[in-house]
């Protein structure tokens, strides 16, 4: 048999493909995707789907093709039916969910497979129409099909494939019970396959519950950290976040990636200082509308901003090979998620850089990290004021040589002749232009001075203060309450502040000595009872002896502000010394 040249470079590209059992519909939508071989998590998966053998865990982190794990077998095996659909994949998401549908449908080529993704925020209306025309294929998040099914409008008695993907991530969104409900409808001979970057018992009584014999697949990317991303942190105080990030942004002229809060707040005020400060960034979680989420995600991919700034669930499903950075504002909670967060960055061959910032009282959370993670995570200074500027006028001056080498700066030639005969010089006219064009951009001055080999402050020294508040659990508050608490009261951010401790009777917050005074003039005239402070007790050697203003001289190198509440009963703050007076 002769092959055609065609025929030859199709046969190559997609031999390992070919060798996994998959049919000549499928590779050719492979060959026009340009997947020329499968990823690890395929080729330890699909085989065991398509034969049907056993059930299957596949542990692998986002990037790593399982969408094309499971994607593939269903579509192999799927046809169309008036019998309802016959495979079902849950995702976390919204986008996610969308992302899995648009895989399948530019995986199945020819094969008439009605595939549609179902999830809260879009118009019920549209998702009913869609399901009484038929789909073969349901794929959507546990929340929307537990409605569905409420609704009589989706059932699962012909269900072959059930699929759950990010398990880990929904079972800690709390989807649990509701993914019990969902598979409990389905039959039990159906095949099924668990995504899960991380292995938590629930998932495995998930696994013993609902799947019949199965094998747990893991790649090795799980096993050990991807060599082509460099695992970097700053030691930085919280109130110096924001400055070291844009440092971070000012130093990296090509940065392109995804910066990760704890809350969807904080994801909000630092979008919004990075957009007061003329950077190029955008914001996503959960409570902002579905289509503005899409049309965000959808720019971002498109490259017309440089930073994501996301909360971990919202993140999930945005799939972009060629990040730069991933940049953990707040340090992950737990190694899982780190190892979630730094897996979007050096990705298909190309390097990337995962960088976290970690305060005074994250260094046990880093260590415990450190240990979990394979790879070292290296510590580094951030760059100096001088630095950055210097890299600045490097890269115009590089600019500037180009330009004319290339002849690009012919056209102006006459006007600049005719600048140089005006009563300025040429120095003074090109400091002109510069100062047009990058306005305080080479200005040392425009960074705050931080200590050029360590991020980190003491809260002892340098004029740093910190804030004994008289609210704890015991009264209902936690860190996340009590932070909301004093930006209400007195605009002070969280991110402007150190760390913070949170017991039974009381809080202590680390801030600056100016942001300790607007907390405390904040609170000193709150009315509401439960939050009424009655006096403020200050030890700082840098006040006057003879003040007369509620600050009063003591003999200490610390400044300790203390919040007082009525039930109090005059209990001084957990230092010991001297007893404060307190103002009237």
């Amino acid at each position: 048999m002769v092959l055609n040249g065609m025929a030859k470079v199709m046969m190559k590209e997609t031999s390992r493909f070919r060798l996994l059992g998959i049919s000549d519909r499928i590779l050719d939508a492979l060959d026009k995707k340009g997947f020329e071989e499968p990823s690890p998590i395929q080729e330890l998966t699909i085989p065991l789907l398509m034969t049907g053998s056993k059930d299957v865990i596949g542990q692998a982190q986002t990037g790593t093709g399982k969408t094309a794990a499971f994607g593939i077998p269903i579509i192999e095996f799927g046809k169309r039916s008036k019998d309802g659909p016959g495979a079902l994949i849950l995702a976390p998401t919204r986008e996610l969910s969308m992302q899995i549908a648009d895989e399948l449908n530019s995986l199945k080529g020819e094969n008439p497979l009605r595939i549609a993704a179902f999830y809260g925020g879009q118009n019920i209306a549209i998702q009913l129409k869609l399901l009484s025309a038929g789909i073969d294929v349901v794929i959507g998040t546990p929340g929307r099909i537990i409605d569905l099914m409420e609704r009589k409008k989706l059932h699962f008695d012909n269900i072959k494939f059930a699929v759950l993907d990010e398990a880990d991530e929904m079972l800690d969104m709390g989807f649990i019970e509701d993914i019990e409900r969902i598979l409990s409808a389905t039959p039990e001979d159906k095949r099924m396959l668990m995504f899960s970057a991380t292995m938590p018992k629930e998932v495995l009584s998930i696994a013993e519950r609902f799947m019949r014999d199965y094998e747990i697949v893991r790649t090795k990317t799980i096993e050990q950290s991807n060599e082509l991303t460099e695992q970097i942190y700053y030691e930085v105080r919280r109130e110096n976040k924001f400055e070291a990030l844009s440092r971070i942004i000012d130093m990296e002229e090509e940065l392109y990636g995804i910066v990760f809060c704890h809350t969807r707040s904080d994801v909000d005020e630092l979008a919004e200082q990075l957009q007061r400060h003329h950077y190029s960034a955008e914001a996503i979680h959960g409570d902002i509308p579905q289509s503005q989420r899409t049309k965000v995600i959808a720019n971002f991919k498109d490259r017309k901003f440089k930073l994501l700034i996301a909360t971990d669930v919202a993140a999930r499903g945005i799939d972009v090979n060629d990040l730069t950075h991933v940049i953990n504002y707040s340090i992950p909670q737990s190694h899982e998620t780190y190892i979630h967060r730094i897996g979007r960055t050096g990705r298909a061959g190309k390097s990337g850089t995962a960088i976290t910032f970690v305060t005074p009282g994250e260094q046990r959370k880093l260590s415990m990290i450190r240990k979990k993670v394979p790879g070292e995570i290296t510590r580094r200074n951030l760059p100096q004021a001088w630095e950055i500027v210097e890299a600045k006028k490097s890269r115009f001056t590089a600019l500037l040589n180009t330009i004319i080498g290339e002849g690009k700066h012919k056209q102006y030639l006459s006007f600049a002749d005719s600048l140089l005969t005006s009563e300025h010089t040429p120095p003074e006219l090109l400091a002109a232009f510069l100062h047009e064009r990058f306005k305080n951009e080479l200005v040392m001055d425009k960074y705050i001075n931080l200590p050029a080999n360590d991020t980190f402050v003491h809260p002892e020294m340098h004029d740093h203060s910190q804030v004994y508040i008289a609210l704890g659990y015991d009264a209902g508050y936690n860190k996340r309450k009590l932070l909301d608490l004093i930006f209400k009261r007195s605009g002070v951010g969280c991110e402007r502040l150190g760390k913070v401790e949170c017991s039974g009777t009381h809080t202590l917050v680390n801030a600056s000595a100016g942001d300790a005074e607007r907390i405390v003039k904040a609170f000193q005239g709150e009315k509401d009872p439960e939050t009424r402070i009655t006096g403020l007790a200050v030890q700082d050697d840098s006040i006057s002896e003879k003040s007369s203003g509620p600050l009063e001289r003591r003999s200490s190198k610390r400044r300790f502000s203390s919040f007082r509440k009525d039930s109090f009963h005059g209990q001084r703050g957990p230092h010991k010394g001297k007893k404060p007076r307190y103002a009237k």
